[in-house]
C-alpha cells in the first residue's frame, strides 16, 4: 500500500457498494470496522442522493478482536436480511477486515437463509475500485444464472426476424459514481429508439436481480463501460453464446462506428455515415471557419480508460487538436490504453500517483487538460484551462441538468466543455494585450478571472506570473530568478506558449550562467532557440 494525499480509486469493497447501490433490491454486508463507514458520503454529498447506499456495516470494534467476530457477522447478516427482505444479499469485507480472516461470505451461506447470497472475495491490497465493481456485477450475474439453462442450440443474434419481432438489447456498465452514466443511458436509449431497437435490461444501474435474470432475453449486449461490464459480457457470450459490442459511443466518429456495428451485428441495414454526419453541431463547428483558430492546440488526457481513448480520437478526428500525452491510471485498462497512444506516437502513462501526472502536464505544456477531477487542481495551479472528462468526479461533475457524453447530445456537450475553456483563455489573451487601451478599465478580467495571472492593478504593478515547474522552482537555488522587468516582457506573450517559453529561458539562463533573468535574456534565450 502507498500513502498519498489523493487516490483516483477506492478499495475494491466500494466498487461493490457502487454496484449494490446502483440496484434495486439487492443489500451489501460488509464486514468492517468503525472507520470505514466513511463510503457512504460518496453517494449520499457527490452523488446528492437521497438516500443511503444499501449497506449494513459489521462495524467491529478493537474490543470484538478478543471476541468471536464470526457470530457478530452472523448477527448482523440476520438482521439485514430481516429488516431490508432484499431479493439477492452481497457479502464481503473491508481491507481491514480482510486481515481477520472471518471469511463473512462463507459465514452468510451456511445460515440457510432462504434467497441468493453472492460471496464477494475482494483482494484489497492488490485490486482497486473499478475492478471490485466489475468482479461484482460479473459475480451476481453469474450467481443469479448458473441455474439458468444453456442454450441447446448456437445463439443467433438474428432471432428476433424470425419472431416478428423488433431487436433486442442490454445495456450492461452504467453505475452510481460513474461519469455521466444516468445521462448517457438516456441518451443511448433515445439512439436505439431511433433505429428501432428495444431495450431488454439496463445494468446495473437501476436493476433488480429479476431483470438480471433476464438478460438472456435479448439479442446482444451492449458493453457501455468496459472497466464494469467486459468481464460479464465475456462470460456471457462464452455461456450463453450472446455477442457484444466493442465500440464506445463517445463523440461523432465512434457513434457512427457504434450503430454501424450493431446493426451489422443484428444484421440490420446500417446507416450510412453519410446520413449521420450532421447529427451533432460538434460536425458543424469542425467544417466552420472559427474552428481553425483552435486547429492544432496542444491537448493532455488522462483518466479511465473507456474516457481516456475515447478523448483522444475525438481530439485528434473531430476538434484537429494535437494529442500531447495520454494516460490511464486503471491498470485492467492500460493494453488498451498504450495501444492507442503508440498510434498517436505517444508513451502511455499508466500510473495512480496524481503528482507524475502533473509533473507530466507541466512537461508537455498542454494548452488545454482532460482528466478528472485531480487534473482540474493540478492544472489550475499550472494555469492551463481543463475540463473533466472521466471519475473521479466531484459534485459539480454530476449536474442536475441532462448531460450525457455518449451520442449526439454527448458530441455536443463535449464541444461545450471542451472548446469554451479555450475560447475563454484565448479571451484572457486578447484582454492582457489591450489592457491598457482607454476603452478597458482596470483591473478587467475575463469570464476565467485571474486564471493564474493577475492583472495590472491600479498602482500599476507588473503581472504577477505564475511560476511553476516540475523543478524545485521556489527552493532550488539553481533556478533563476526572474526579474519584475522579465515577468512583464514575459506576460506579453500569448497564454499558450508561455510555459514552454518560460522553461526554454531558464534552461538558456541555467546554461548561460544568468542568475537573474529580465527582457534581455528573454531576447537572447528567444534567438537562441530560434535559430
Amino acid at each position: 500500500m502507498e500513502l498519498t494525499l489523493w487516490t483516483y480509486e477506492g478499495p475494491p469493497h466500494v466498487g461493490a457498494m457502487r454496484i449494490a447501490s446502483s440496484m434495486e433490491g439487492v443489500h451489501y454486508v460488509l464486514h468492517a470496522p468503525q472507520g470505514d463507514t466513511y463510503a457512504d458520503l460518496l453517494f449520499t454529498m457527490i452523488e446528492r442522493r437521497g438516500r443511503r447506499p444499501p449497506v449494513t456495516y459489521t462495524t467491529f470494534q478493537a474490543r470484538d478482536l478478543g471476541g468471536d467476530t464470526a457470530e457478530l457477522v452472523k448477527g448482523h447478516i440476520q438482521e439485514a436480511v430481516d429488516r431490508f427482505q432484499p431479493e439477492a444479499l452481497l457479502v464481503g469485507e473491508s481491507c481491514t477486515a480482510e486481515l481477520i480472516q472471518d471469511q463473512p461470505g462463507s459465514l452468510a451461506q451456511g445460515m440457510g437463509l432462504n434467497l441468493p447470497i453472492v460471496n464477494l472475495e475482494l483482494p484489497a491490497y492488490s485490486k482497486k475500485e473499478n475492478w471490485g465493481a466489475a468482479e461484482t456485477l460479473y459475480q451476481l450475474v453469474r450467481g443469479l444464472l448458473h441455474e439458468q439453462p444453456r442454450p441447446e442450440k448456437p445463439f443467433f443474434p438474428t432471432e428476433w426476424k424470425a419472431t416478428g419481432r423488433r431487436p433486442r438489447v442490454n445495456l450492461l456498465g452504467p453505475s452510481l459514481l460513474g461519469f455521466r452514466c444516468r445521462d448517457d443511458v438516456i441518451e443511448i436509449e433515445k439512439l436505439l429508439k431511433n433505429h428501432d431497437i428495444e431495450i431488454n435490461v439496463v445494468a446495473p444501474l437501476g436493476a433488480t436481480p429479476a431483470d438480471l435474470i433476464r438478460i438472456p432475453k435479448a439479442d446482444l449486449n451492449i458493453c457501455l463501460y468496459p472497466e464494469i461490464a467486459e468481464s460479464t459480457c465475456i462470460w456471457l457470450e462464452r455461456n450463453f453464446g450472446m455477442p457484444f459490442t466493442q465500440t464506445i459511443p463517445i463523440g461523432v466518429n465512434a457513434t457512427q462506428d457504434f450503430l454501424i456495428e450493431l446493426h451489422n451485428l443484428l444484421e440490420k441495414e446500417p446507416p450510412k455515415k453519410n446520413e449521420l454526419i450532421n447529427e451533432s453541431r460538434l460536425t458543424w463547428y469542425s467544417q466552420s471557419v472559427d474552428s481553425n483558430y483552435l486547429t492544432g492546440k496542444r491537448v493532455f488526457i488522462f483518466g479511465d480508460g473507456t474516457h481516456a481513448i475515447a478523448a483522444a480520437r475525438i481530439a485528434k478526428e473531430e476538434l484537429g487538436f494535437e494529442v500531447v500525452g495520454l494516460g490511464t491510471y486503471s491498470r485492467e485498462m492500460a493494453k488498451k490504453v498504450r495501444s492507442t497512444a503508440k498510434e498517436l506516437g505517444l508513451e502511455a502513462l499508466i500510473t495512480n500517483n496524481y503528482l507524475e501526472v502533473e509533473a507530466a502536464m507541466n512537461e508537455t505544456s498542454p494548452e488545454l487538460v482532460l482528466g478528472t477531477q485531480m487534473e482540474r487542481h493540478s492544472a489550475k495551479r499550472l494555469g492551463i484551462p481543463c475540463a473533466v472528462i472521466s471519475s473521479p468526479i466531484h459534485v459539480q461533475d454530476v449536474p442536475a441538468r441532462y448531460s450525457p457524453q455518449m451520442g449526439w447530445e454527448g458530441a455536443n456537450v463535449i464541444f461545450d466543455d471542451w472548446v469554451h475553456p479555450l475560447m475563454m483563455g484565448l479571451e484572457e489573451h486578447l484582454i492582457g494585450m489591450f489592457r491598457h487601451d482607454f476603452e478597458f478599465i482596470d483591473g478587467h478580467q475575463s469570464h476565467l478571472g485571474h486564471s493564474g495571472v493577475l492583472q495590472d492593478r491600479s498602482d500599476n504593478q507588473p503581472e504577477k506570473i505564475s511560476m511553476i515547474s516540475s523543478d524545485k522552482v521556489s527552493s532550488d537555488e539553481a533556478t533563476p530568478i526572474w526579474t519584475e522587468d522579465g515577468k512583464k516582457e514575459l506576460a506579453k506573450i500569448p497564454f499558450f506558449v508561455r510555459g514552454k517559453v518560460r522553461r526554454n529561458t531558464e534552461t538558456y539562463a541555467r546554461k548561460a550562467g544568468c542568475k537573474n533573468i529580465n527582457s534581455e535574456t528573454l531576447f537572447d534565450a528567444k534567438a537562441h532557440f530560434s535559430g
